[in-house]
């Protein structure tokens, strides 16, 4: 079945499925997950209902992947040092990006809640994977001895990360930025990690 899929999906080309996430995430920002429907990305990004369907299964696999290929990933961060590895992850992603990104989260975390099936796309396709490269960073960092093998707080720092990303506009009513992340990670995670 998977062998299937990529055979299907290898029809669109990377500049295409590109072009379509880019389409679904503007989308999602002009009207939200809920009214967002599969014949509008079909209308705005001129293809075919069908083919959304037979690549991507429906709106909240479409949704989910096209979040993850616009997150820049902490794969291949690896500078030596875990505040360094922590300070690149933060750089990949402007303060534009953020802000826009930030609003996108918090109007996709009730939609999410509400619909299993986003639920799970969201899971497999973003949590999982963020959890699997944080995991691989940590184990890093445990090898080379800046934090201990077995700190409690190794388990929560996806939680202080999405945490700090998610609620800065509620406290401070202002967008996460590079400069507010890196101090945070500075202040409350690497302390926290002993690091």
């Amino acid at each position: 079945m998977a062998e299937a899929a990529t055979v299907r999906r290898s029809r669109i080309t990377p500049e295409r499925e590109a072009e379509l996430y880019t389409a679904v995430l503007d989308l999602l920002r002009e009207v939200g997950y809920d009214a967002l429907t599969m014949d509008a990305v079909a209308a705005r990004t001129k293809s075919s209902k069908a083919t959304l369907y037979r690549q991507w299964g429906g709106k909240a696999e479409l949704v989910a992947k096209a979040i993850r290929h616009q997150k820049p990933s902490a794969v291949g961060v690896d500078t030596g040092s875990l505040r360094g590895d922590f300070h690149a992850m933060v750089r990949r992603e402007d303060d534009c990006h953020m802000e826009q990104n930030s609003a996108l989260m918090r109007g996709l975390a009730t939609a999410v809640h509400g619909n299993p099936d986003l639920l799970r796309a969201f899971r497999e396709l973003i949590i999982e994977p963020e959890q699997e490269e944080l995991r691989a960073m940590l184990q890093r960092a445990v090898d080379r001895g800046e934090i201990r093998p077995d700190n409690p707080a190794k388990d929560f720092v996806l939680h202080m990360l999405v945490g700090a990303f998610a609620v800065r506009s509620l406290i401070d009513q202002q967008p996460p930025t590079q400069a507010f992340l890196t101090s945070y990670i500075d202040a409350v995670i690497l302390p926290a990690l002993g690091a």
